[in-house]
């Protein structure tokens, strides 16, 4: 009989996995100020759908402003799909019913609305730099009044590195 060999106890936990993903994809970001990854995951731990902060398909980031100060339309802010809301339009699957979003930035209240309106059920979050302001302010009022749960991403400090 041979030697029972154990399996390794380093590897990385499901919410160390997504949120690793939803960070991976905040660099596909070209925002000079602010990369916001998402990652959707179904109940049975798999990837349905991710998503970055940039503009909408056919719209050239070379030629819509990335300023964030100025008048409305010389600003990001009139043009750029958020990380959450790009990743709901990008999923082709069906239902995102029960599902669960890591997400790099506490959603907005907007993407607070499409993700009540997805069924998405959980919101994982990394950072939540905007906390207090009027947007996240409502964000956490439409969550809790449709029953989406929320909680930060714990970092457990592991450092991992991908060389591509």
């Amino acid at each position: 009989m041979g030697q029972i060999i154990q399996k390794r106890n380093d590897y990385i936990s499901w919410d160390e996995y997504f949120m690793g993903v939803a960070k991976l994809a905040s660099l596909r970001s070209k925002d000079p100020n602010s990369q916001v990854g998402a990652c959707i995951v179904g109940q049975d731990n798999k990837i349905l759908s991710m998503g970055y902060n940039g503009f909408p398909r056919g719209c050239s980031d070379d030629e819509f402003p990335w300023a964030r100060e100025g008048d409305t339309l010389d600003t990001k802010y009139a043009y750029v799909t958020h990380s959450e809301l790009n990743a709901i339009l990008n999923y082709r699957g069906g239902s995102l019913e029960g599902s669960k979003i890591y997400v790099t930035l506490f959603p907005c209240n907007e993407c607070a609305k499409a993700i009540i309106q997805s069924g998405i059920k959980t919101v994982v979050y990394a950072e939540n730099k905007y906390d207090g302001t009027p947007s996240v302010e409502a964000s956490k009022k439409l969550m809790n009044a449709a029953g989406v749960r929320y909680y930060q991403y714990q970092p457990t400090g592991k450092k991992l590195e991908i060389n591509v």
